[in-house]
């Protein structure tokens, strides 16, 4: 029994990224602007119900989000120095968005898809992070999640990131053109698509055999369709479909693109410039059934 517990608080222990390993960079709070809307961060992050008179765009933080598992209430990303981020360091702010540790050193639930995160490019973290520096600070003091037996889930993670956390940069692909390459960098990478339209395995880690087939609605109600052969199935009628029905959405006759969360995703892709935007439709529309 000893033996079985150290085993387990061994092979769980956070495996944090360190000092040395952060890149040499001058943030880009711009880029860190652009690839903040990518990641559909202010989604999630949205000011809770006690923070009625906070803009909502602004990323404060406490608005429940719903799982299988349990309710979770993402935190305050504003530079606020005593409940949001701003008395992180560069360091603990990648650690958490790469590598799913918290600043005191706790495994994090991977509703924060560090799991796609993983793959972006470190300095593009930390633009972000320069972006966010620039945002008001707001108050809004972090809610623990509604998780049962709540430390030893988080420290089972630790085990599950063995299977589940796949750190591997994402690298581009030489056969395939810069557009193509920039529309999978932001698919794969800040975007996370894949954390919802690609099913999972017995261990709930993503199934990348079946990569964006489709599966379970991660809030546990419904589906969430396949990505796959848009086109060959007749959901769109080229690359620049796809990327009209990204920028315009329903206002533009594009059903059902606002259904099951995609509105809040539609919207912040919007905001991403036309080139991306086509990327992003370019590399969707090569994902063959």
């Amino acid at each position: 029994m000893a033996l079985g517990l150290a085993a387990f608080w061994a092979l769980s222990e956070p495996r944090p990224l360190t000092a040395a390993e952060l890149p040499a960079h001058t943030p880009d709070a711009a880029n860190g602007k652009l690839l903040y809307s990518a990641a559909g961060c202010r989604s999630c992050h949205q000011p809770g119900p006690d923070l009625k008179d906070v803009d909502r765009s602004i990323p404060a933080g406490g608005a429940p989000f719903k799982t299988p598992v349990g309710t979770f209430y993402p935190r305050n990303l504003t530079p606020d120095p005593e409940t949001g981020i701003g008395a992180w360091s560069d360091l603990a702010f990648v650690n958490a968005v790469q590598r799913g540790i918290s600043p005191g050193g706790a495994h994090l639930v991977p509703a924060l898809p560090y799991t796609s995160y993983a793959h972006m490019r470190t300095e593009d973290v930390l633009d972000i992070r320069a972006h966010l520096a620039t945002l008001p600070p707001v108050s809004s003091p972090e809610r623990e999640a509604d998780l049962p037996a709540a430390f030893l889930t988080r420290r089972g993670i630790g085990l599950w990131k063995w299977i589940g956390l796949d750190t591997t940069p994402w690298q581009p692909e030489p056969s395939q053109t810069d557009s193509w390459n920039r529309g999978s960098y932001l698919v794969n990478g800040p975007g996370h698509c894949a954390e919802c339209h690609t099913p999972r395995n017995l261990f709930m880690a993503l199934d990348t055999s079946r990569a964006f087939a489709g599966g379970p609605h991660p809030e546990g109600e419904g589906r969430v369709p396949s990505l796959r052969g848009l086109i060959e199935r007749g959901r769109y009628k080229d690359a620049k479909d796809i990327a009209s029905a990204l920028q315009y959405g329903e206002i533009m006759g594009y059903d059902k693109i606002s259904s099951g969360g995609m509105g809040q995703v539609q919207r912040n892709i919007s905001e991403l410039p036309e080139a991306d935007i086509l990327a992003i439709g370019e590399y969707l529309a090569s994902l063959k059934q």
